[in-house]
């Protein structure tokens, strides 16, 4: 049997999609957005990994209406390109270790918009609800009054992994996936490593760079064996994206070559890469790597 003949009994109904160009998807965006952000309103929206295409209809429209745009150094620059130019941009960003605008007067910041009857976007990477204090945020600005809504992004652990060709899940390697901060510190980890060792599941670690050899260690002694598959994705979804792979036990000697932001993934599911790479160029040290 032809493939033709297999898709043409297939039990489709309803209406066929059409495909429509870029600048068609473009023009026809907020039609799609029932609601809208009204004045003394903040909006918090993910704006994903970075890959500009990524970005929800919805997190589109609603940056094209803003009259103020919080933002942090995790939304990439191909995204904020697509905020108008009259809009006033603040760039509220923390870093590892240095803390640009405090937590506090980023708060304060989207109260005294919203109270002076702006329209404000608070935009961050990923998902704002996935290690991304947003919900701290909506809670000080539930106390003062302020309306809000949420629109949600891909978080980095989706879209990097996907872009790196690594399947979150998979039925023959990993029944399970496990999403943990590594911004921790040692004299006072309360994180369960016994279950975050347990084979046969993957394990995503955001901002783990900076406790790389302190992850690598506490893995192993609580029984993640030293040959699993790892990954160090940076700047997923991203042109300049590159991905780091080898062994648990070497982790923190990849974490020294790579940059924040970076992702850290555990698991058999790795080393599938090797045939579902499709995004960007494998560089020679991820082709020679040997998982046995």
């Amino acid at each position: 049997m032809s493939t033709t003949e297999t898709i043409s009994q297939l039990p489709i109904k309803g209406p066929r999609l059409v495909a429509v160009n870029n600048d068609a998807l473009a023009s026809s965006a907020p039609s799609y957005v029932k609601s809208q952000l009204t004045c003394g309103e903040v909006a918090l929206i993910g704006a994903g990994p970075g890959d500009p295409e990524l970005l929800t209809l919805k997190a589109l429209s609603f940056l094209q209406q803003a009259d103020v745009v919080l933002y942090d150094y995790l939304v990439s620059d191909e995204i904020m390109a697509l905020v108008p130019s009259d809009t006033i941009l603040v760039c509220v960003g923390k870093r590892a270790g240095h803390h640009s605008v405090p937590q506090e007067k980023t708060n304060q910041l989207l109260i005294d918009f919203a109270q002076q009857g702006y329209k404000v976007v608070r935009i961050k990477g990923g998902d704002p609800f996935m290690f991304g204090r947003g919900g701290e945020e909506l809670e000080v600005l539930f106390d003062a009054g302020v309306k809000f809504q949420v629109i949600p992004g891909i978080t980095a652990a989706a879209g990097a992994t996907a872009y790196a060709g690594i399947p979150l899940t998979h039925r023959d390697y990993a029944q399970s996936a496990l999403f943990v901060t590594g911004h921790l510190k040692a004299e006072n980890d309360d994180m369960d490593w016994s279950t975050l060792a347990r084979g046969n599941q993957t394990l995503v670690i955001y901002m783990g760079l900076m406790k790389s050899s302190y992850i690598q260690q506490q893995l192993i002694e609580h029984g993640r064996q030293a040959n699993t598959p790892i990954a160090i994705i940076e700047r997923g979804t991203q042109r300049s994206q590159k991905v780091f792979k080898g062994q648990l036990c070497d982790l923190s000697q990849l974490a020294a070559q790579a940059q924040a932001p970076a992702l850290i993934v555990v698991g058999e599911v790795v080393a599938l890469s090797e045939k579902l790479h499709w995004f960007g160029e494998q560089s020679a040290q991820q082709n020679q790597v040997n998982y046995a």
